[in-house]
């Protein structure tokens, strides 16, 4: 059953990509996605042995990968609740996707190739997930950068799409480089890369240190920091997030898939599986907490004043992953795992619901030129409500779960840092509600302003990002900007292939809190996670998140009304107020706008001085030494001779002739100096 729920994407992906053009576009799609759905039953059935039955972890060997000195490395699936739980979200998720975008993309010549690429990154998502040491995880980790490359950059024709697909694979080369020097740390400690290998022998080395530049380290704690610097590029955080909103630049089933469930939860479940050793690096905690608050907090700004649907959506992902970490930094794995659980039902029904908005609106994306939604594609508003209501935190919806109970944890923590996290993550429950409400207005309730948006109707924009001088932001991206579908028509609901997996995805928004509550966090999880999740016995998080006074619980839900009231009053109730705003504050929306000029300031301190550099070496080191100077310059200089000697060899008698006469007068000339001397 493992090999198939893990291999049968990669068959889709062979079958699609080698020979997409020969059976064509259906059977293509119709190949990779009954395949996608065949893993996705079958993880079901997974997840519900595994983690409600009696069998233990399961251990799957594939092949010996390799073998050199101390170092063995197989090819083996871990099979226990917490790879069973992810082997759910991945193959659910994905298998929805592929059936969404048999609608969303139909008009798209290049859809093998696309579905290739979508089940190529779902394998590597499930190597990653199911891997049994570092070194396989590595390599899905890598795998899912690569297939994240070629999706966001799958209309390749457009730069803007050239260039986040490459920002994309660069910010995480910085992330992957750390998580590549953390396992390296790893080996050398415990002389292994498997888990089977670590797990056991961790608290032999909690103490244990080394020297570097004459400063004592502790080892735990740098190879978890480096670790988490692979989590922080693959899963968005602060610093290394970058990446995220503009990989909106690929086809809206791609957000879905990449950045809402499976690729940017790569780093929570990394951390959550290495939870025996980050347990005993509490200064590592400690920066993951901070991490994740800064994160929570910054992404909800930058998302109030979002103008692009998928722009907002991509933020409020950033800062979700931003709550996951501070579950995870103060101990409380399963509560972070839950809500990575819960949020990719949610998170991929708004993207996926974006997705219908933007295919209702021919390709327009801005929300400022939508607005009336509600009265001509009811299902898809229906279906965004409660996704909506899901990520704020409605009581009782999924997110209202898994989201108070990181709160809670971290209050529960009574740690300076989880303190802080509290309070940013409050805040930032107050802006989720504010700004997700707002997209919901501006998208679906009040005046219709896409029928006179002139310059905006429905027409095609190339991705390209506006300044703050316009307060604009990037348009849509579709197939049919290379088509053409011109002109302002009246928005339709999607079709039923469309809306189907929306409406799953809406009950698992709305059921998936209160039926695995109990098992993620009741007082019988360990029963649950049967050791896929480690705590030391000192760690009683998840027992004190239970005991936290009566206001704790009931202040998300109070920040998510107060967000809705908002949200109603400036978009419903005195609709001018929003601009009223802006206008009195430009500096502060500006500096929200232009996401805290984080793009701006990289750009002159890291991309400018890397590009003058290269520069450098390419014309001083490259043209003018080593072309100038090295075996080039050497050739050129004997074809210089050449070239004069063979002006020499004219072939007249006449010529050659007047030159040994001048070398006869030469030899002469010698001998008669010579002689005189």
């Amino acid at each position: 059953m493992y090999h198939a729920i893990v291999f049968l994407p990669l068959v889709g992906f062979l079958i699609a990509g080698l020979f997409g053009r020969v059976i064509g576009a259906r059977p293509a799609e119709i190949i990779t996605t009954a395949l996608l759905a065949v893993s996705a039953v079958l993880s079901w059935v997974s997840f519900i042995q595994v983690g409600f039955g009696e069998e233990p972890m399961i251990r799957v060997q594939v092949a010996q990968w390799m073998s050199v000195g101390d170092l063995r490395v197989d090819w083996a699936f871990r099979i226990d609740t917490l790879t069973a739980m992810m082997l759910v979200v991945v193959n659910t998720v994905s298998a929805l996707v592929h059936l969404y975008s048999i609608g969303y993309m139909h008009e798209d010549p290049h859809r093998p190739r696309f579905f290739a690429y979508l089940s190529l990154f779902t394998f590597a998502m499930l190597m990653l997930v199911t891997a049994d040491n570092l070194v396989q995880m590595f390599f899905g980790w890598e795998g899912v950068g690569l297939a994240s490359y070629l999706l966001i950059g799958f209309w390749y024709k457009k730069d803007s799409a050239n260039a986040a697909a490459m920002k994309a694979f660069i910010v995480n080369r910085v992330g992957d480089f750390g998580f590549l020097l953390g396992i390296f740390t790893i080996f050398v400690l415990f002389n292994g890369v498997t888990f089977d290998a670590i797990f056991p022998r961790v608290a032999e080395f909690a103490d244990a240190r080394f020297h570097f530049l004459g400063i004592e380290w502790h080892a735990l704690t740098i190879a978890c920091l480096l670790l988490f610097m692979g989590a922080m590029g693959k899963s968005a955080q602060f610093l290394l997030h970058t990446w995220l909103p503009d990989a909106m630049e690929g086809p809206t089933p791609v957000s879905a898939l990449i950045h809402a469930a499976t690729m940017v939860t790569a780093g929570v479940f990394m951390v959550a599986r290495l939870s025996p050793v980050f347990e005993y690096a509490p200064a590592a905690l400690t920066v993951v907490t901070v991490i994740g608050g800064i994160t929570a907090f910054f992404a909800a700004t930058v998302g109030l004043v979002q103008n692009d649907i998928k722009r907002v959506i991509a933020y409020s992902t950033c800062s979700q992953l931003g709550y996951m970490f501070v579950a995870l930094g103060v101990g409380a794995y399963s509560a972070g795992v839950f809500h990575l659980f819960t949020h990719a039902f949610f998170k991929a029904l708004l993207f996926l619901g974006a997705g219908s908005v933007i295919h209702a609106m021919h390709h327009e994306q801005d929300m400022r030129n939508m607005g009336a939604l509600r009265r001509y594609i009811p299902i898809t508003t229906a279906m965004m409500a409660i996704g909506t209501l899901a990520l704020t935190g409605f009581p009782f919806t999924a997110g209202y779960y898994s989201k108070d109970a990181i709160i809670e944890a971290a209050y529960a923590s009574h740690t300076s840092a989880g303190s802080f996290a509290f309070l940013a993550t409050v805040i930032a429950a107050l802006m989720t509600s504010f700004y997700s409400w707002r997209l919901f207005f501006l998208t679906f309730e009040g005046n219709a302003r896409w029928s006179n948006a002139d310059h905006h109707a429905h027409g095609h924009h190339e991705g390209v990002e506006h300044d703050d001088r316009s307060h604009d932001v990037e348009p849509a991206t579709h197939a049919d900007h290379e088509h053409g579908h011109h002109g302002a028509h009246t928005p339709h609901e999607s079709p039923l292939v469309m809306v189907l997996p929306l409406i799953v995805l809406a009950i698992g928004a709305v059921v998936a809190g209160i039926v695995f509550h109990d098992a993620f966090l009741g007082h019988g999880y360990q029963e649950f996670w049967k050791g896929a999740l480690f705590t030391r016995p000192e760690n009683t998080i998840l027992e004190d998140l239970h005991h936290v006074p009566g206001w704790v619980p009931f202040l998300p839900t109070v920040m998510m009304i107060l967000g809705f009231l908002l949200a109603v009053y400036m978009y419903i109730v005195d609709a001018k107020k929003p601009a009223q705003l802006a206008a009195d504050h430009p500096i502060l929306y500006r500096f929200l706008l232009n996401k805290w000029y984080f793009d701006e300031l990289y750009d002159v301190i890291f991309v400018r001085p890397a590009m003058a550099i290269g520069r450098f070496f390419w014309r001083t080191g490259d043209q003018r030494i080593i072309d100038g100077l090295g075996p080039d310059g050497i050739s050129a200089r004997v074809l210089d001779v050449t070239r004069g000697v063979v002006r020499v060899q004219t072939g007249y008698v006449y010529h050659y002739a007047f030159a040994m006469l001048i070398g006869v007068a030469a030899l002469v000339t010698f001998y008669l100096f010579r002689g005189a001397h």
